[in-house]
């Protein structure tokens, strides 16, 4: 229970989240209700079953709205009421128990609230909460069963063709003169030796004692193009098992473009920002607040089809091996983008098995290849096109600043 009366103090306060409330009067009275239950510091934290009840309910209600329809529909302030109400939820689950059990279901709970709901910037303590919560359930499961997972062999590393510059270590200053302001894509060596997580998370153990019992969004397939390509919320120790160990699955599945480090700081700590990220158009602007972290796992052949992001991208491999094909935006027009707003930053081409007959402007293109080894990174200009396949099992972690 002492854990539970010192987490009371990171739940927001009915001032913070009145303008979220404004058009839920439901929602506004039911918290209302839980807030004045947990400011009562004359009481004993303990479970209240009919705020718990009113409280449960509210999630449901709104994990209903955010499921009818189009999720970019949903309006913020419907997901940001969600993810109060598993806020509020976890306390009264902790008042209840602070089994192991309990806290496991309090881990999915909060990765309900992260992951459907939005919790960016939700009050004032709204991160210090999730820090807290997610430091107590990581030292509370330190004894728990440990895996049988494999650690990941350490590929001899090969000289390879590279297309673009081999730049190695290059200082910010030299970085910025040959890469950034010329927009030039460029491989660099020897950046992210001093990461921890060089050694550390090719020991799959590590990951799953960390994060195993997450929940995570994972891609289905191999492409996202593909009609057979879907999405689900899944435990991060069922996708290390089904992917990683012999028994793995025949269907491939993917860990791509998650914000995974920002959902368990843990992790983050075994990473560095790259001091190249502080490099910005606005020269006034150096620090690496904005900088969007990316983390994608999976099995060999997992696919990203030839496509461009209008941001600055480092993409770094920690372990296992990419091949890269690249393409300059002045190309655009011969590499036949989709139709679709959703994918029209994403080439019909196969960029491994070029059509001419389909795609005759193709053959007017310049391709570049790389290959992305552990420790390299690849600097990714904006709007650069570019094609990935993993060689091997790979964890990457990419850096997008503008």
């Amino acid at each position: 229970m002492e854990f539970c009366a010192n987490i009371r103090e990171f739940l927001p306060r009915y001032d913070e989240i009145k303008k979220i409330l404004r058009n839920g009067p439901e929602a506004d009275s039911i918290l209302r209700m839980a807030i004045a239950d947990v400011e009562d510091k004359n009481a004993t934290p303990g479970f209240n079953e009919e705020v718990y009840y009113l409280v449960n309910s509210l999630a449901d209600n709104y994990w209903e709205r955010i499921h009818t329809g189009h999720f970019s529909a949903v309006p913020l302030e419907v997901r940001k009421i969600y993810a109060l109400a598993n806020y509020f939820k976890i306390f009264y689950l902790l008042s209840e128990s602070v089994s192991q059990p309990q806290l496991m279901r309090c881990s999915e709970v909060l990765d309900e609230a992260i992951l459907i709901g939005c919790t960016h910037g939700l009050y004032v303590n709204s991160d210090d909460f999730q820090a807290q919560l997610t430091s107590h359930i990581s030292k509370s499961l330190e004894d728990y069963p440990s895996s049988d997972l494999p650690i990941i062999e350490e590929l001899k590393r090969e000289q390879c063709k590279c297309d673009i510059p081999v730049l190695d270590c290059p200082s910010v200053e030299d970085f910025r003169t040959k890469c950034f302001m010329t927009q030039q894509p460029a491989l660099l060596l020897n950046t992210i030796a001093h990461w921890p997580a060089m050694q550390k998370w090719r020991n799959l153990n590590y990951l799953h004692k960390l994060a195993g019992n997450r929940t995570v969004p994972i891609e289905i397939g191999a492409i996202y193009t593909a009609d057979e390509w879907s999405q689900q919320l899944v435990k991060i120790q069922d996708f290390l098992r089904r992917q990683f160990t012999q028994n793995s699955s025949k269907e491939i599945e993917y860990l791509a473009q998650h914000e995974l480090f920002d959902q368990i700081p843990a992790l983050k700590a075994d990473i560095r920002v790259p001091d190249y990220c502080t490099l910005r158009s606005n020269k006034n602007c150096t620090n690496v607040e904005n900088v969007s972290i990316k983390a994608w796992l999976g099995p060999k052949n997992t696919i990203s089809p030839l496509h461009y992001d209008p941001e600055h991208n480092l993409l770094c491999q920690v372990f296992g091996k990419k091949q890269i094909i690249l393409a300059a935006p002045t190309d655009t027009p011969k590499l036949y983008a989709h139709d679709s707003e959703m994918l029209c930053n994403t080439s019909q081409l196969d960029a491994t098995r070029l059509d001419f007959d389909r795609f005759p402007l193709a053959a007017e293109v310049s391709f570049y290849n790389v290959t992305l080894q552990a420790g390299d990174c690849l600097y990714i200009p904006p709007k650069w096109w570019h094609y990935v396949r993993a060689e091997s099992e790979s964890f990457s972690v990419s850096f997008w600043w503008s």
